[in-house]
């Protein structure tokens, strides 16, 4: 398999067709919770069911059509040790990403794709089937753009979305549902916090982005494939990722089991 790509789609003819991926893959999420679902649980004794497994199945043929060539890390296949390695180009994907959500009613479960470049995520799609929402983003030399789809009202109709200047004082602050570790609460219980919102999975990235939220610290340990799509969406609407001191936040680590060891989103600068 080749270890880079010599050509890309234009910017938005490719978002829109990994946006479409992603929403095949909501299909077959939704399906299997309307049928019901076993849920087993992986060595790390996270919770993982047919859902999960079948999206990815069909990410990864659909990725494979549309990016040839590109290695695809996605979750299922790196917790069952099939992991493709890494190249400069490369995709990461969470076929499901908030598991306990799509387990539970609250519905706030996403499908993450994200496309990392030279270490930077530059394309991504986050899709909550549930709840009728798509974010999606790219920042390419061709163009940049951040977008909101409602899928329920105008499946064809993308909105510009941007972040909106993080204030000073005032912040609005969201964090996770399932998973509020301790130093995130100490975090944020040392700014100037007007509101707190709560909801699952990559969801957090959204708000930031369309502007509903400034600020979204996570000091709790992910990984690579929770963060890279709402990380490139982000970043298309003016925000940025980063380490809790500020670094850059590293990609590809296959040392490291593509673990994030924290981060921190914040809207655009002020």
């Amino acid at each position: 398999m080749p270890s880079h790509v010599t050509h890309l789609p234009s910017h938005l003819s490719l978002l829109s067709s990994l946006a479409g991926a992603a929403l095949k893959a909501g299909e077959v999420i939704l399906r299997i919770r309307a049928e019901g679902m076993t849920v087993a649980r992986k060595s790390d004794e996270s919770p993982v069911t047919a859902a999960d497994l079948a999206s990815e199945e069909l990410l990864r043929a659909e990725l494979a059509r549309l990016l040839p060539g590109v290695p695809v890390i996605a979750e299922e296949a790196v917790a069952q040790g099939q992991g493709e390695a890494p190249a400069d180009t490369f995709l990461l994907v969470d076929p499901l990403d908030g598991t306990r959500e799509f387990i539970g009613a609250s519905g706030e479960f996403t499908v993450n794709i994200g496309l990392v470049e030279a270490g930077v995520p530059t394309f991504g799609i986050v899709l909550a089937p549930a709840v009728n929402k798509l974010y999606a983003g790219v920042t390419a030399a061709a163009g940049s753009g951040a977008f909101l789809a409602g899928l329920d009202a105008h499946p064809d109709f993308w909105t510009p979305i941007r972040c909106r200047p993080m204030p000073q004082k005032g912040i609005v602050a969201v964090a996770s549902r399932s998973h509020l570790d301790p130093q995130t609460a100490e975090f944020l219980s040392g700014l100037d916090i007007a509101e707190s919102m709560s909801c699952g999975s990559a969801l957090k990235f959204g708000l930031v982005a369309e502007g509903r939220a400034d600020l979204y610290p996570r000091f709790g340990t992910v990984c690579e494939w929770d963060v890279a799509a709402g990380h490139a969406v982000l970043r298309a609407a003016g925000g940025s990722v980063s380490r809790p001191d500020g670094s850059a936040l590293p990609y590809a680590r296959t040392e490291a089991d593509y673990r994030v060891h924290g981060f921190i989103a914040r809207g655009a600068h002020s």
